[in-house]
């Protein structure tokens, strides 16, 4: 867990059930992240077999005791991952955003996906947009899913509203997309690549 200064700002991120999250939560604290975020978001069987993950998208009311527990047991801030919810059927997202945000969290990242898509098929952006425009929240959204270029972390931006995006799978291979995206954001035009596709003079950066 050794953090560089190079790399930061860092978020430390963890998923746990209920015996590890405050443990995890501190010792994820004491290697001198900016923030601790709690993944509710990953679909992975061998992690929802355990109870953590995106298993707690079944249990909401579990979901917030335990991030009630993290919240009190840092001083930093808090922010979580998640998804839609366990399945069509069952896209309790808003419920989870109010409820999260009224025991402390201080961001939300949201994958338009439910546990049961895990990662085929098109990322749902309308519901993540509908938690954003919600009043009663007032916490950043971030949103995620699907974002695989800088025209599309734009178009996504400013059409859902979010607060910022987070992108995994496309910076597999591709790390610099982040240098792509925060040019195209910042001065309206992606910076001139090599024929590797990477920005000269860009540091790669992974998640």
């Amino acid at each position: 867990m050794d953090i560089f200064p190079e790399e930061r700002p860092v978020g430390s991120g963890f998923c746990g059930g209920e015996d590890a999250m405050e443990e995890a939560a501190r010792i994820a604290e004491r290697a001198g992240p900016e923030l601790v975020d709690i993944n509710y978001g990953c679909p992975v069987n061998k992690v929802v077999n355990k109870g953590a993950g995106a298993c707690l998208l079944q249990d909401v009311d579990k979901m917030v005791r335990l991030t009630e527990k993290v919240v009190k047991a840092v001083k930093l801030p808090v922010t979580v991952k998640t998804r839609l919810g366990w399945s069509d059927q069952t896209k309790n997202i808003m419920e989870v955003a109010e409820r999260l945000q009224d025991v402390g969290i201080q961001a939300l990242s949201i994958h338009g996906r439910t546990r049961a898509q895990l990662y085929k098929g098109p990322a749902d952006w309308t519901l993540i947009g509908e938690v954003k425009n919600n009043p009663r929240i007032h916490i950043p959204i971030f949103g995620n899913g699907d974002i695989d270029s800088p025209e599309k972390a734009l178009e996504y931006r400013n059409r859902y509203g979010v607060d910022g995006l987070m992108i995994g799978r496309a910076s597999i291979g591709a790390p610099w997309i982040f240098n792509q995206i925060e040019a195209l954001l910042r001065h309206r035009r992606t910076p001139a690549t090599a024929n590797t596709g990477r920005p000269r003079g860009c540091r790669s950066r992974t998640l």
